[in-house]
């Protein structure tokens, strides 16, 4: 009886173990899509190592999880009470120093590797270099963003800027392959600037100086050319969740050519150029939307914010 209950359990585990091989196979993920556990596709260095160390935390997670399981049903299976025991009460063990020590001394471990790469990574993600190749500012408010340039006047002499409306989602132009320096500040609430695909989110605060906050913040470059959505992350009012904003990357030649727009009068509006006839001037295709493509505008007029009136009786 014996030997058929282990070559039982022999069976199951060699399915468990095919199954564990065959369905990543066949659901057409790639070890890298299934290590991601569900993380977007970074696009900045620092995406790539705050992933990194989310998926081997994970793995570790899983492995310390299956050693654990395997404990728990190897106990279960192997000291259950079988038939014909005459013993009401199981064997004890205990004050077993040996396994005590271990026990104590592998989660201690395990938490000071995991607190050390966190360490690691997050002074990476957290180091400002000298002299970045662009600066970009960062106005939130009550439901709307503002990005400006501070380095690049434009035709009037004040910063270029971009600025969202009801009608018209903010869109943040940004060139590839060159280090940016954000500084961001909030007019009245706590929001917070936050790109899926750079995995990263800051929470901006009004008055950072007076809060004891760093308002400044680093990526070391953009990857690849595209445009990702970008949101608030911090619930900060009735519309919180149309409080949306675009990141549309180009090569730095392209932005170059962009930036300049933004600097000349556009002679077909005799006015500035705005950020998105500048972008279609550019005619780079759907890279070059004047529009946003990642998110469309809700109705956000902040007159809407008005108190409602009181009920009076009849």
């Amino acid at each position: 009886m014996g030997r058929v209950q282990r070559a039982g359990w022999g069976r199951a585990a060699k399915l468990v173990g095919l199954a564990a091989v065959v369905v990543p196979l066949t659901s057409g993920c790639s070890l890298e899509e299934a290590l991601r556990f569900g993380w977007p596709v970074g696009v900045t260095p620092q995406a790539h190592a705050m992933r990194e160390l989310w998926t081997w935390s994970a793995v570790a997670a899983l492995v310390v999880g299956a050693i654990t399981w395997g404990a728990m049903f190897w106990a279960m299976i192997f000291h259950r009470k079988r038939k014909g025991d005459t013993d009401e009460i199981p064997r004890q063990t205990q004050y077993n120093l040996p396994v005590e020590i271990v026990f104590t001394v592998v989660p201690t471990v395990i938490v000071a590797v995991l607190f050390g790469f966190t360490v690691l990574v997050q002074n990476y993600v957290e180091t400002d270099q000298p002299d970045p190749d662009l600066r970009v500012g960062i106005e939130a408010f009550q439901w709307n963003w503002e990005f400006h340039y501070p380095d690049t006047p434009d035709a009037a002499g004040r910063p270029v800027s971009t600025i969202g409306t009801s009608d018209v989602i903010p869109i943040l132009v940004l060139p590839t392959d060159r280090r940016i320096e954000f500084e961001q500040r909030s007019v009245d609430v706590i929001h917070s600037f936050f790109v899926p695909e750079f995995l990263f989110k800051r929470d901006v605060f009004p008055m950072p100086e007076v809060n004891d906050q760093d308002f400044t913040w680093q990526i070391d470059r953009i990857e690849r050319e595209g445009a990702f959505v970008g949101r608030c992350a911090e619930l900060c009012g009735a519309y919180h969740s149309m409080m949306n904003f675009e990141v549309r990357a180009l090569n730095p030649q392209r932005f170059d050519q962009w930036l300049a727009l933004r600097t000349q009068i556009n002679p077909a509006t005799n006015a500035p150029y705005t950020t998105g006839e500048a972008l279609q001037a550019l005619g780079c295709g759907e890279l070059c939307s004047p529009v946003a493509t990642t998110t469309t505008p809700f109705p956000t007029n902040r007159e809407q914010r008005s108190a409602p009136q009181p009920v009076t009786g009849s």
